[in-house]
């Protein structure tokens, strides 16, 4: 119903799982299209949105479209649909599998008897100075892990465990999943 007052405007989609190839089925094959995939820490401009453009949209447009969802966080230009795929299964989904972790430490810290309140405390805290460590890009994740985990001693103890359950193997199951439902959305 719009297509026929674009004109040559420029037309940013947070349409998941919605490609390009569609969007311009709708809007007509000349329209400037931006797809996009933030995530919901872009609700308070901490997130990271993902972005794609048609062939349609020259320089100065990308950079309008960045500027745009700049102002909810990082912006990272993707070249192919298959990639916001990915992107929607990672950092797109990505949120929900830190608040489940958190979820998981804080069943932990209850289920060792402390009260919900001070587990929920000590998790977020322990999850907000983790996160802090981790952005600083002087700091690899693997070397700050190594640095809490002594030869022998509860750190070890703790990873050693989730090593044998497989949780990073799950992880890149539960990813694999959330991309290939993007990617049947997308059909």
């Amino acid at each position: 119903e719009i297509s026929p007052n674009l004109g040559s405007s420029l037309v940013i989609s947070i349409a998941a799982g919605t490609p390009i190839t569609k969007l311009q089925a709708l809007l007509g094959a000349n329209t400037p299209i931006v797809r996009c995939m933030p995530n919901t820490p872009a609700l308070i401009g901490q997130g990271i949105t993902a972005l794609l453009a048609n062939d349609h949209v020259n320089a100065d447009r990308r950079e309008l479209a960045a500027s745009i969802l700049g102002v909810c966080g990082e912006t990272l230009w993707f070249n192919s649909d298959e990639d916001l795929d990915k992107v929607t299964a990672l950092s797109g989904s990505g949120p929900a599998y830190f608040f489940y972790l958190i979820e998981a430490l804080v069943d932990a810290g209850t289920s060792l008897g402390l009260d919900r309140s001070t587990a929920m405390r000590l998790v977020r805290q322990t999850a907000a100075g983790a996160s802090a460590m981790a952005l600083d890009p002087a700091n690899d994740p693997t070397e700050l892990r190594q640095n809490v985990t002594s030869p022998g001693g509860t750190t070890e103890a703790a990873l050693n465990q989730l090593t044998l359950e497989n949780v990073d193997e799950s992880f890149k199951k539960a990813v694999r999943a959330a991309f290939e439902r993007a990617r049947k959305l997308a059909e």
